[in-house]
């Protein structure tokens, strides 16, 4: 079966992001809006994905919606859990995978795969946004710094600065009075990415370190908080420039295996524009 078009859409609680496949395997275009469930991103996010590629809805075999707002979208043909699509996504991209860290925007979770990219296992943190990326969008507010740059900026840190708070509300008190006491931005940013990484750490050594270890979600593109959980783990973490797609990748893998009816044993094939990454 050739010339198949799928659709994989994430619906984040604080990003939308869409993914067009052909075949399964070759990504034609993607989309990331910065605003998720309940708002216009997720329908922005897939007319920009479409349109990068010149596709129009109608062209896709099967659309697949998943994330916090996943029962939103008219279009989907189905739904599934983003722990399965983050799974299947993190697989494409590093077959070996066998455990995935994914913090998002409300939750942070860990997860053991199968070596076919079938969820085995997992433990997640949803309650709470201490150690999510919407804990990190209220840091860089505080300190008026750009949350693309906290990877930079935390590197040049001279002395790391405690956040001893696992609340959001109490941490963003101690970083205030931390600015307050005229301690260095950069110090407490290296303090902040520690804070982070302290909630995936606990809940990656629940489930259990096993196999070459992957992150997804938007926080992975902090090299900061990726690599304090490195530390912390005493392992190497492998990431991709497709790590917030992840999700949407996963799905639209997902929508590729329902319209053929077998796995897709997918991968992201050499030779395309995107290379993942290992640290």
């Amino acid at each position: 079966m050739t010339g198949v078009l799928t659709c994989g859409v994430d619906i984040g609680s604080t990003a939308s992001k869409c993914v067009v496949l052909k075949d399964g395997r070759e990504i034609l275009a993607m989309a990331v809006i910065p605003v998720g469930a309940g708002t216009s991103g997720p329908a922005r996010a897939v007319a920009a994905a479409l349109g990068n590629c010149g596709k129009e809805m109608s062209d896709m075999a099967s659309v697949c919606s998943t994330g916090y707002g996943r029962n939103s979208l008219a279009e989907a043909d189905f739904e599934v859990s983003e722990l399965s699509c983050h799974a299947k996504g993190a697989h494409a991209l590093f077959p070996d995978v066998r455990t995935l860290i994914d913090i998002g925007g409300q939750d942070v979770k860990a997860m053991r795969i199968g070596p076919d990219g079938r969820l085995l296992n997992f433990v997640m943190n949803d309650k709470c946004a201490a150690g999510t990326g919407r804990f990190l969008d209220v840091m860089a507010r505080v300190l008026e710094v750009d949350v693309s740059e906290l990877g930079a900026r935390g590197a040049k840190a001279e002395r790391e600065v405690a956040i001893s708070s696992t609340c959001t509300v109490f941490a963003e008190s101690e970083v205030i009075s931390h600015l307050a006491n005229h301690v260095a931005i950069n110090d407490i940013i290296a303090g902040i990415h520690r804070s982070v990484a302290s909630r995936a750490v606990g809940l990656t050594r629940r489930v259990g370190v096993e196999g070459l270890v992957v992150m997804t979600g938007g926080v992975a593109r902090n090299p900061g908080v990726v690599g304090c959980i490195e530390t912390a783990l005493g392992v190497s973490i492998a990431t991709s420039p497709l790590a917030q797609y992840a999700g949407a990748f996963g799905a639209a893998i997902l929508a590729f295996e329902r319209v053929r009816g077998t796995p897709a044993g997918t991968h992201v094939p050499a030779g395309t524009h995107v290379i993942a990454e290992k640290k």
